[in-house]
């Protein structure tokens, strides 16, 4: 008899152990990683530079015009507004897509399945021992009927 190689449980094609992955990686995302990370720390060097030498320190450097030193503190505190100007507006557009907890929207959507009335209650031809009933969303009242009982009963407890 002869012997197979072992396969896949998966796959009766699929070789086992799996082969290993050939490398086809590009070095693309290092290279702009480093450059990201090396700008963002020159920047910011930058900018400490300029929020904290005096002004005569700046000239010897050979810059001859900069922004107005109110910027250093103007920029951080603009853009600690704007990220909580963002939270700000994303909760609201939430807030605003939520439909009202009267709405029937809170309750069932489009894709409910519930029965065609006709003059008899559906639910009542499928409370027979016998029957299979048909698949069907539960109105919410009757649920609530069934699991807490009518307010009268309640109050009478």
């Amino acid at each position: 008899m002869l012997e197979k190689e072992p396969t896949s449980p998966i796959s009766p094609l699929a070789p086992y152990p799996p082969l290993p992955p050939t490398e086809s990686r590009s070095r693309a995302p290092e290279f702009y990683g480093f450059v990201a990370w090396t700008s963002t720390y020159l920047l910011f060097c930058a900018y400490l530079l300029w929020a904290l030498l005096p002004d005569k320190y700046i000239v010897w450097l050979g810059v001859t015009w900069y922004p107005n030193r109110e910027w250093a503190v103007l920029l951080p505190a603009y853009s600690v507004v704007l990220v909580l100007l963002t939270y700000h507006t994303y909760f609201a557009l939430a807030l605003s897509g939520t439909p009202a907890l009267s709405d029937i929207s809170t309750i069932t959507d489009s894709r409910a399945h519930l029965p065609r009335t006709n003059a008899e209650n559906p639910y009542v031809a499928h409370a027979r021992p016998s029957a299979i009933p048909e698949m069907y969303d539960m109105p919410i009242g009757m649920v609530n009927r069934v699991v807490y009982g009518t307010h009268k009963q309640a109050s009478s407890r």
